[in-house]
């Protein structure tokens, strides 16, 4: 196909014809007979978007699950109400995500049952890791004498019982396309090779059998330098899950032992230290973060993190200063899968009340959208509207200086992928 009148970000105006691939891009490309023609109008056009972590079959599945995280539930008599009013799914269960402690103190079992006696019910907490089950949940997987109802979600000898609701991929492959991603990272962890997602309309590259989650109650610096080196001797790299300072301490510690491989990453780097910071430039890892959780979650994070310590909060702007390599992405759909409100968290870091939280980790606004640029293997390799380049494109209703005072994903106008047009606005 042929793009005409394409602005780049850096105002020149081009015409692109492109395949899977970008084949020419040039001040002016006559067209072929009977090649598609996408008049951009003098719009901007970028690489299409590349979220770098998120987990698609349960972004699907969210659809049509109650949401009962703080900004929806203020309370257990809240939690209650959302419960017992909740569609029960084609399967029976009552699925619910998001939850804080915020709303209802640590939940169980016990708690469930009272809030909703009869019906199967299962909560996500907001950090992906655990499910709370009440007491008809816990006996349909043969667990009627489970302690709690607390089980973690990587456990797969409770998850693999569990009937999968089936996930309308379709769907939100189309919602993402809209956003212009045409790229996407399942950070899913324990997704075998016959489970990966299929449906969608973006390209797919999956983290597994390389991801792996830390729990602070279960650190073993041995255990996790053991597995680096599995996986590096294998050629493979590694991606671990760091949401606190002690899992990026012992993360660090194990990739000093075991050695890094040029495509490792850490996923999140939630709290970073300050002296971390050099550990991770000496390292050439790559960090995965997101900066929409500021915006998201920030009047949380002011309550639950110790003044002392929130400067620690997902940094940017001081990691790309020092040289650490840094990819943005949405954590979808434990985070809102816009990648233009993630751009805009990374810019202004505005939480919910309004203020500011850690204002010196601010980027600028063309940094915040090439951090979505980065190749699916190598998230920090930005792809650029060159010749030679993935065929995947995003076209913005708006000169570029408009593009990126607003970062809005409203001027996303069409999305191609592999020189295809897969959504139109």
């Amino acid at each position: 196909m042929l793009i005409r009148r394409a602005t780049l970000l850096d105002g020149t105006v081009v015409d692109i014809r492109l395949a899977d691939t970008i084949e020419q891009v040039a001040e002016s490309v006559p067209a072929r007979p009977g090649e598609e023609v996408l008049d951009a109008g003098f719009g901007t056009v970028i690489p299409g978007l590349h979220d770098h972590h998120l987990h698609v079959y349960s972004a699907a599945a969210e659809q049509d699950s109650i949401r009962v995280g703080p900004a929806e539930v203020a309370d257990e008599a809240g939690l209650a109400r959302a419960l017992r009013t909740a569609v029960v799914g084609s399967d029976g269960w009552i699925r619910a995500v998001g939850y804080h402690e915020a709303v209802a103190g640590e939940l169980d079992r016990h708690q469930l049952d009272r809030l909703v006696p009869g019906t199967p019910v299962r909560v996500q907490h907001r950090s992906g890791v655990l499910w709370t089950l009440n007491s008809p949940g816990l006996v349909a997987l043969d667990l009627g004498d489970h302690p709690d109802g607390r089980l973690r979600s990587a456990d797969r000898t409770w998850a693999d019982a569990l009937q999968r609701r089936p996930a309308s991929v379709a769907e939100f492959s189309a919602r993402l396309a809209g956003y212009g991603v045409t790229g996407l990272t399942d950070a899913t962890p324990d997704l075998d090779a016959d489970d990966r997602p299929t449906g969608l309309r973006q390209r797919v590259y999956c983290l597994a059998p390389g991801k792996r989650i830390l729990h602070d109650d279960a650190l073993d610096l041995d255990a996790l330098t053991a597995w680096i080196a599995e996986r590096h001797r294998a050629g493979a790299p590694v991606a671990v899950h760091c949401v606190t300072a002690a899992q990026l301490v012992v993360t660090i510690a194990a990739l000093r032992a075991a050695g890094v491989h040029r495509g490792d990453r850490i996923e999140h780097a939630a709290m970073v230290p300050e002296d971390c910071i050099a550990d991770l430039v000496e390292l050439g890892v790559t960090v995965v973060t997101q900066p929409n959780f500021v915006a998201e979650r920030g009047d949380q994070y002011r309550t639950d993190v110790a003044a002392t310590e929130q400067d620690q909060l997902w940094r940017l702007a001081t990691l790309l200063a020092a040289g650490v390599p840094v990819a943005l992405s949405t954590d979808a759909p434990f985070g809102d899968p816009d990648p233009w409100a993630a751009m805009r968290a990374a810019v202004h870091r505005r939480i919910p009340s309004g203020a500011v939280l850690n204002p010196a980790e601010c980027i600028p606004a063309r940094r915040a959208l090439e951090l979505f640029f980065g190749a699916a293997e190598s998230p920090a390799r930005l792809r650029t509207v060159t010749a030679g380049q993935p065929g995947d494109l995003c076209v913005l209703a708006a000169q570029p200086a408009q593009v990126l005072d607003v970062l809005d994903a409203e001027l996303v106008s069409a999305t191609i992928i592999g020189g295809a047009v897969v959504f139109v606005r």
